[in-house]
């Protein structure tokens, strides 16, 4: 499964959690902003 692919199913998923408990916005974007600047950064130097 290439990224794209990952990355709808992430946020819905991220979506329903907020909508469920919202208290987690803070941790689910946070860890959202980390893989996605990770997998970035291994797009970048990984090539």
């Amino acid at each position: 499964m290439d990224i794209i692919t990952i990355q709808p199913l992430v946020a819905l998923i991220a979506g329903v959690l907020i909508l469920v408990m919202p208290r987690l916005l803070n941790y689910i974007v946070a860890i959202y902003l980390i893989v996605v600047g990770l997998t970035g950064l291994m797009g970048t130097f990984g090539s």
